[in-house]
């Protein structure tokens, strides 16, 4: 047996020289080191960046940081780290930055994920630390956990009432109320709160959102336990303006936004760069600020100018808005990126004014065809510029976005133009007031573009008299003008009223231009309310203080019977009613056309003010007379989902569903409510009970009675009653 080699320090190798015996962990646990890696947590990985050369490197760095401190992800510059490529000369597509907390950088996530900076390139951020955790997934599959569905409200549930009501809210004071609107002008409470709103109430275009106004900003409300839906903070706020598909919101307040310090930032929340504007542009999905601008309510020298509302103005499909700088040009921003097209705004020396044509049914069949082949008309940007020296005025229409002019009118001795496209984009009235040589009166021309046909052409209409008010017939041919040519118009003692005459006007099928159907005159009527479904309308007398009359007229009284001659085209216009409503203010249509509100705010003054709703026809349904009444406004209704097929073979059957609707009338007019009827032969029952009871019970009175007396005659007493007259005295008289 070999003898073990003597150490150098005494002691044998194979006893000692073996570590794995001897326990260290004691010693591990006092010495150990601990990393700290929480710094890690504060380091966010940004892919999606988009690659640049290094000459263009120090412009995207400028711009990552704008967008970043827009959406409230603010970074200091040297602490963006971008890799790059050396070998090809570019950047890898990807950044990381270090924020100073891990909250921040939580924070700063969330508001970058996803984040659209341009048609190409969509941002993705995560946690540098969880890097590691998605490069050591496991591979195999583990199914996730189902979650409970809980199911949200539906927003329009209002539209599935059972009898096809509509809805309205009324503003007394401070105190708030949605109601349903039923037959014959009963009303029945859907919801009330006390100082709801602290200015006013407004409705979103589809009747989707309620909104309301408050001293931090606007509250959105919806569902059928009207539970707040959104909350946009803008201080102050006291004017709103919906895009036309409710996906977009502007906002304007008369104090410029202000950042106080050490304030949250965040995408939902104005950052340093908005201080000082007063509009705002917000995306009511998810509630993030898209852009602001300032007001511009003042000239360059200083003095206040006159504000003009909504000072952003949006496309049709809502892909686009613009703003007018009189004077210079026309930006138009597209969305959601609230970033300027092309990059360039429209320069137009000396433009005014500006309107988006609007979406109509074709248009919008149009843009659902667009996958099988069928071209969509593009946004049509209508707009016009004063005389300048020995230049005419003009109103030009430009195709958006390709910016191809369509079609210009030159004018001559113009003082003012105002634009007006009939709702469904087929016409545009262009109102030109023009004066003389002398410049010492007015007269007025009607220049009307038809937009359907080929080269837009126009048609001109020269009215001699003054024009008050013109307004399109919603998805018809025809409009309405009214006239005056009283001296005394435009100077008018306080009490007095001015005579005018309206005028109703039809597009000539095989003519194809416009004429005059009608004239009313000798009224007081200054202003013209179409249904929107047309063929009716209501003139009114606003804004004087002895004249409140209602005119309610319909153009096709006698249908298609009515006849069709040069010599009285307009037969079948018919006057239904008229009637006034004192110290009138306001008038609207319900959505279907068949109910009308006039009512008289206390905004405007304190004498009657409430509400009364109307038929078509002109009958008084309902009347409120409400003390601090301020406002009433009718829910809109969005654009129905049925086709034109569907909708004509309604039409077809609209006798066979009308008798179950003639049922349900007859019994409403015969009857309170059904809980009444049940009510009364309840009732009746118990009274047709009572007497049989008490019947039964008498015959068996009768019965004992006889049993006991042995069949006996009753004796029957008789008395007298002997009256005696006696004159005590007479008088004469």
């Amino acid at each position: 047996m070999p003898v073990p080699e003597p150490s150098t320090n005494g002691y044998h190798h194979d006893e000692y020289d073996d570590d794995e015996d001897i326990d260290y962990t004691d010693i591990d646990e006092k010495y150990d080191v601990q990393y700290d890696d929480s710094f890690l947590d504060s380091i966010i990985v940004v892919d999606g960046i988009p690659v640049v050369k290094a000459e263009r490197k120090e412009r995207l760095v400028t711009k990552l940081g704008q967008d970043f401190k827009r959406l409230g992800a603010a970074f200091k510059p040297g602490n963006l780290h971008m890799p790059w490529d050396d070998e090809k000369g570019q950047s890898k597509g990807y950044i990381f930055i270090e924020y100073p907390t891990p909250d921040q950088a939580a924070f700063a996530i969330a508001a970058i994920h996803g984040y659209r900076f341009d048609k190409n390139h969509t941002f993705a951020a995560n946690r540098f630390a969880d890097i590691e955790k998605f490069a050591h997934m496991e591979e195999t599959y583990v199914e996730p956990p189902q979650e409970e569905f809980k199911p949200r409200e539906h927003l329009r549930a209002w539209l599935g009432d059972p009898q096809g009501r509509d809805q309205y809210v009324t503003l007394r004071g401070d105190d708030l109320q949605v109601l349903w609107n039923g037959r014959n002008g009963s009303s029945e409470l859907v919801i009330g709160r006390p100082r709801w709103t602290e200015s006013y109430v407004a409705w979103s275009p589809l009747g989707t959102f309620m909104a309301t106004f408050h001293i931090q900003g606007v509250q959105f409300w919806g569902g059928p336990s009207w539970n707040r839906v959104r909350r946009l903070v803008h201080p102050h706020v006291k004017l709103m303006d919906f895009s036309p598909n409710e996906n977009y919101v502007v906002t304007w307040s008369n104090e410029p936004i202000q950042i106080p310090e050490n304030a949250r930032t965040g995408p939902d929340i104005f950052s340093a760069d908005d201080e000082g504007n007063s509009v705002a542009v917000w995306d009511l999905k998810s509630g993030f600020v898209l852009r602001t601008f300032p007001s511009g309510q003042q000239s360059e020298d200083g003095a206040p100018k006159k504000m003009l509302w909504p000072m952003l103005k949006w496309t049709g499909d809502d892909h686009y808005v613009g703003r007018v700088q009189p004077g210079q040009q026309i930006s138009v921003y597209e969305l959601p990126g609230m970033h300027l097209v092309d990059k360039k705004s429209i320069k137009v020396e000396g433009v005014q004014d500006f309107e988006w044509c609007p979406w109509g049914d074709r248009d919008r069949e149009d843009q659902e065809a667009k996958g099988k082949g069928k071209k969509a008309r593009e946004n049509i940007l209508a707009y016009w510029t004063p005389e300048v020296a020995n230049q005419p005025a003009r109103v030009s229409l430009m195709s958006f976005p390709s910016r191809t002019q369509l079609r210009s009118k030159n004018l001559f001795n113009v003082s003012d133009c105002k634009l007006h496209w009939q709702n469904q984009g087929d016409f545009l009235c262009v109102k030109v007031d023009r004066h003389t040589r002398t410049k010492k009166s007015l007269y007025c021309n009607l220049e009307i573009f038809r937009m359907r046909e080929k080269d837009c052409p126009v048609e001109v209409l020269e009215i001699k008299d003054t024009v008050i008010s013109f307004s399109w017939e919603p998805r018809g041919e025809r409009f309405c003008i009214i006239t005056t040519n009283d001296p005394n118009f435009g100077n008018t003692a306080p009490g007095s009223t001015i005579k005018t005459a309206a005028h109703f006007y039809q597009l000539e099928r095989g003519k194809g231009d416009f004429r005059l159907l009608k004239t009313v005159d000798n009224k007081t009527s200054n202003a013209a309310f179409w249904s929107p479904k047309g063929r009716h309308v209501v003139l009114a007398t606003m804004g004087s203080q002895t004249k409140f009359d209602l005119e309610f007229w319909d153009l096709d009284f006698m249908g298609d019977e009515a006849p069709k001659t040069d010599k009285d085209p307009g037969a079948g216009i018919q006057l239904l009613n008229t009637t006034e409503h004192y110290g009138v203010t306001d008038i609207e249509w319900d959505p279907s056309g068949r109910y009308v509100a006039s009512s008289a705010s206390a905004w405007r003054h304190t004498l009657e003010n409430g509400y009364t709703i109307w038929d078509f026809r002109g009958q008084e349904l309902s009347k409120q007379v409400l003390d601090r009444f301020k406002q009433f406004l009718w829910r809109p209704r969005p654009r129905t989902l049925l086709t034109k097929e569907q909708q004509r073979d309604i039409r077809k059957k609209l006798r066979e569903y009308s008798k179950q609707f003639d049922e349900e009338d007859a019994a409403e007019e015969s009857t309170v409510s059904a809980e009444l009827i049940a009510a009364r032969r309840r009732l009746i029952d118990e009274w047709n009970a009572w007497r049989a009871k008490v019947k039964r019970d008498l015959r068996e009175e009768k019965g004992r009675r006889h049993q006991e007396q042995g069949h006996k005659k009753e004796k029957v007493e008789e008395y007298v009653d002997e009256i005696v007259e006696e004159t005590i005295e007479e008088v004469l008289e």
